[in-house]
């Protein structure tokens, strides 16, 4: 049989890191298998990815597309890291604007396929027109998307909406086995954010709906091993073909500059450590907690009495800032390290010394931590991180930190107790066995491997098949 032709595949994250990461995890497999990759962001995201590794650079195109300059975003925001959680609306706007020298892009490339994001919802008439093909790389998982509406049930959803928070507490009718899987109260009361039109002129559903709508695969970060049920429901709900890639372990052997210092400070401490006595704590560099829950967050991680590790990475944003209580650092010196730069968390979690996770639950996070078998302390704040903490507790690889279902408030006893159950007690050892166990989907390569051949597959098969036929 003649080898399949060589594809030229356009990747167009959303611009978060939470998304640039894994759709460049994605690119740099797809390139392994021999097609060629443009990769397209923003300049400043651009230079803030990881190299290349030297064997992909020939395979591999970074396409730096200028953000417009939008009323309300400050100068230099091109990630929503870099700005407050109330100005990512302008962000869209911006991104918006790129709609026409992305179109450029395309139509003097030809790509075969391009990866895209949820926020593009006008990319499917200028793909139409260019004959390219799209699929769309979700970055959620399968089960926290299963519980959004199905484009195929869409109809029936509008006539029975589900209008107040109370109707998100309960899982969907569409989920035709027993799970528990839903919003708590004061998650459901936010998401009317993401279905409300904001100030870019659409709602983050209407995007999502709208690129859906118009794209010729499912792709997801996420492998059969690990929610195969929940594939093949997505599979039916949006009737097309869904393909996981796998779970996109970051590659261990990329490095950041100073990178080899940093580890040098940090292993020597962790390696005074007891095996597995150690909180390892990280809530991803998009969450910003108001003063009151970063407080009892402290004192609770003080109260556990635990050994911990505090990766505290200062956000730059104006008004986000949030202080540690007073004496924190000087009571906790001896046990405790808060780290206010850059961490490697890869090699932290990888560490015999670390013996759980107090995690916001974001998937890229989880699927880290599982990789080197880490039970986990859950406390989300923001879109799916709720329902990801559901879909983990109903696997006993940790536990959710308990909190007021009106307010989303909890205490430091709260944290501290759940801390403790999860490293320590004896009657925790359930979900440190059970997180231990992951490491044997979370941490094969075999599975990673095995996703993106079936996924390359698919794109080169579908290639060749014109769009509408």
């Amino acid at each position: 049989m003649a080898e399949p032709k060589k594809l030229h595949i356009a990747m167009f994250p959303w611009l978060a890191f939470g998304h640039i990461i894994p759709f460049f995890e994605l690119g740099k497999l797809i390139a392994r298998k021999g097609h060629r990759i443009s990769f397209i962001s923003t300049p400043r995201n651009i230079e803030r990815l990881p190299k290349i590794p030297p064997h992909l650079t020939p395979l591999i195109t970074l396409v730096k597309l200028p953000l417009p300059r939008v009323k309300n975003l400050p100068e230099n925001a091109e990630a929503t890291m870099d700005i407050p959680h109330h100005i990512i609306p302008y962000l869209k706007i911006a991104h918006d604007g790129l709609q026409e020298p992305l179109s450029h892009f395309l139509e003097n490339s030809l790509p075969d396929w391009i990866i895209h994001d949820f926020a593009p919802y006008w990319l499917p008439p200028i793909a139409t027109k260019l004959r390219i093909s799209m699929a769309f790389f979700s970055i959620f998982n399968a089960s926290s998307l299963s519980f959004f509406v199905p484009t195929k049930l869409s109809i029936t959803e509008v006539q029975e909406p589900r209008s107040e928070p109370e109707h998100f507490i309960v899982p969907p009718k569409w989920v035709p086995f027993p799970s528990k899987i839903a919003f708590r109260l004061f998650e459901a009361k936010k998401l009317f954010d993401y279905y409300d039109e904001n100030a870019s002129g659409v709602s983050d559903m209407f995007r999502l709906m709208t690129v859906m709508s118009g794209t010729q695969a499912f792709t997801i970060k996420t492998c059969m091993e690990a929610e195969g049920e929940w594939v093949k429901l997505l599979g039916e709900l949006h009737n097309m073909p869904v393909i996981p890639v796998g779970l996109l372990p970051p590659s261990a052997q990329e490095r950041v500059e100073n990178e080899d210092s940093t580890w040098d400070t940090i292993v020597e401490w962790l390696n005074k450590q007891e095996k597995e006595s150690v909180v390892y704590i990280a809530l991803g560099s998009e969450i910003q907690p108001s003063q009151e829950d970063f407080t009892e967050l402290a004192l609770g991680l003080e109260q556990s009495g635990l050994s911990f590790f505090w990766a505290l990475r200062k956000r730059s944003v104006a008004g986000d800032s949030v202080e540690l209580p007073e004496g924190f650092e000087e009571r906790t010196k001896d046990r405790g390290i808060v780290w206010t730069g850059w961490a490697p968390q890869l090699k932290i979690l990888a560490h015999e010394s670390v013996g759980g996770f107090l995690t916001h639950c974001g998937w890229s996070s989880v699927t880290e931590a599982f990789q080197f078998g880490r039970a986990l302390v859950m406390l989300p704040f923001l879109g799916d991180q709720g329902l990801i903490a559901r879909f983990l507790e109903e696997k006993q690889t940790g536990i959710e930190v308990p909190r007021n279902e009106q307010d989303g408030s909890f205490t430091r006893d709260s944290v501290a107790e759940t801390l403790r159950l999860v490293v320590k007690d004896e009657k925790g050892k359930i979900y440190r066995d059970k997180a231990k166990e992951m490491t044997n989907i979370f941490g094969n390569r075999d599975i990673q491997y095995r996703c993106i051949d079936k996924f390359v597959e698919f794109l080169e098969h579908r290639s060749n098949v014109s769009i509408g036929n």
